[in-house]
């Protein structure tokens, strides 16, 4: 019997092609099967601090996306409904310590406030986290690529806490999104403690058109509101104002913490306006992440870029999504929308703050609605440029 033989083009191509299966197959292995656990030494943990309706959900969305990041939309909603008799100073323990053991990867805490029968679908907004509907959470979307929240809420509703548990000790960066802190000393315990790498990234927005934004879904905030308020019975006219001026001076507290930083919060804390933000987006989101040690992917910026570079003001019925809009658009959107007469008001109850905060007061209607004035104090500008050929519509995601 003669031996088969094969020429030398022939087995160099068979080398090839068994060297690109190989490949394929790593790729696929390293998306599809559970990753290996991140020494808790190598962590790092971010706390996303901001308020209702200042951009936060965008902002969570950005870390969300990135491959490095096991996030969670405001676990401290769990508390806030479970104890929403009481006013949010009583929270304040509770809610350092669910977030203390969230950042650890333990949600043993959490369950107090989940229902008897719970799952990775009793918590709050859990379908927004890219990294739980994703390996080893669920094998619905591959890492490297961006989740979908319709195809995840079908498909990763399941998965238990364990496995939510799981799925964030293989994760480099742990990243919660809070808005019912309203003073960096609760936070203090978590700054101290050695097993924590924490830096907190402090969203504000202009009150104006914090206001703006919440009268649209008013609705919403009926409880929180209470909370904010301490159950105060308020005027139902005057609720938005005093909800507002209460985040105002919370604005106030934590930026004058920052004047006189315990040693412990040096180079661990960034404050960034939404309205920078969307003026300049990819260059504070790279100053965002340089800060907390991840690195910027050309799929995140192109992300970035479309979603921020749509075209409108997006309609109520969007409120709470992340859609592409033109972020420059929303952020000035107050200045035709909101009459004086309030914009007189909120510039009464957040006077200070937004001097703190560099925002400029507006004297009259007409200064009000010329949009070629700008009322934000310049802070110092950091540089970046887009690079070219951006298709990715965020909308589709």
């Amino acid at each position: 019997m003669r031996p088969l033989r094969v020429n030398h083009s022939t087995m160099f191509l068979l080398v090839i092609l068994q060297g690109a299966a190989l490949v394929l197959f790593c790729e696929w292995y390293n998306q599809v099967i559970p990753q290996s656990f991140v020494d808790s030494d190598n962590k790092v943990h971010v706390l996303l601090l901001s308020s209702w309706r200042s951009g936060s959900s965008f902002l969570g969305q950005v870390f969300s996306q990135h491959p490095s990041v096991f996030y969670l939309m405001e676990p401290a909603w769990h508390v806030w409904s479970k104890l929403k008799k009481t006013g949010a100073p009583a929270h304040r323990m509770a809610v350092s310590d669910l977030l203390q053991n969230a950042f650890l990867c333990d949600f043993s805490v959490m369950e107090a406030y989940l229902p008897e029968q719970h799952s990775v679908s009793s918590l709050f907004m859990w379908s927004h986290s890219r990294a739980l509907c994703s390996p080893p959470a669920c094998p619905l979307t591959p890492r490297n690529e961006f989740s979908n929240q319709t195809q995840c809420l079908k498909a990763c509703k399941g998965t238990s806490l364990k496995g939510v548990e799981e799925a964030c000790g293989t994760y480099s960066h742990v990243v919660l999104k809070e808005v019912r802190f309203f003073e960096l000393e609760s936070l203090y315990p978590l700054l101290q403690d050695p097993n924590l790498d924490l830096r907190i990234i402090h969203l504000v927005r202009d009150p104006r058109a914090v206001m703006r934004s919440r009268e649209e879904s008013a609705k919403a905030f009926e409880s929180d509101n209470a909370v904010v308020l301490d159950q105060r019975n308020v005027p139902a006219g005057e609720v938005q104002y005093q909800v507002l001026q209460e985040i105002c001076r919370s604005h106030m507290r934590i930026e004058r913490a920052i004047l006189k930083p315990p040693p412990f919060l040096n180079g661990r804390y960034k404050m960034v306006r939404y309205e920078d933000l969307v003026h300049n987006p990819l260059g504070e989101i790279f100053s965002m992440y340089e800060f907390v040690g991840l690195e910027m992917t050309r799929q995140m910026e192109d992300w970035i870029y479309n979603v921020t570079h749509g075209k409108g003001k997006g309609s109520k019925k969007d409120a709470f999504k992340i859609i592409s809009r033109n972020a420059v658009e929303v952020s000035q959107a107050w200045r035709t929308m909101l009459p004086y007469s309030k914009v007189k008001r909120i510039q009464e109850v957040c006077k200070e703050a937004m001097s703190l905060l560099g925002y400029k007061m507006v004297h009259s209607e007409k200064e009000q609605k010329r949009l070629d004035i700008d009322l934000l104090v310049p802070q110092e500008p950091y540089q970046f440029s887009w690079l070219p050929t951006r298709t990715e519509d965020p909308s589709n995601q």
